[in-house]
């Protein structure tokens, strides 16, 4: 197995372990959130799902932000703070949008990343086509 292979294995094991943990914390309220604020995960979320895959593939996205998938993140975590005022929620979406930020500044400390320069139309397509299928299929199985 490649080192990417087994590095998506943890990465696929530590998300399963997000889900599991949220799935059985203690619900403190902080904040309850007003009926607007469950309207913008579904206005957020697309471009979420467009960036992670942008970060796969080559599109102009890239040409745009060198980090897509960090900036899904953080967009991810910014669209889920409003609507869920419990510690839990607001311990997860603050940890992974502020690391995404902290990791966004630190590889632009390093120097610049270069962007594909094979793009094609297409390939935008392509990108925004799996991110909102992606999306779609989110929609089905996530709880609201």
């Amino acid at each position: 197995m490649t080192y990417k292979g087994l590095f998506g294995l943890i990465s696929l094991a530590g998300f399963g372990l997000i889900i599991a943990g949220m799935s059985r914390a203690e619900l403190q309220p902080l904040w309850l959130a007003p009926p607007w604020a469950y309207r913008i995960p579904y206005l957020l979320m697309p471009l979420s799902f467009i960036l992670v895959v942008a970060a796969y593939l080559p599109s102009h996205i890239r040409r745009l932000t060198p980090h897509p998938m960090l900036w899904g993140v953080i967009v991810w975590s910014i669209a889920h703070l409003p609507a869920n005022g419990n510690l839990a929620a607001i311990l997860l979406f603050c940890s992974m949008g502020l690391f995404s930020l902290f990791d966004i500044l630190s590889m632009n400390r390093r120097g610049k990343i270069k962007a594909p320069s094979d793009c094609r139309w297409y390939h935008d397509v392509l990108v925004v086509g799996i991110g909102l299928t992606g999306y779609l299929l989110c929609l089905q199985i996530h709880p609201a």
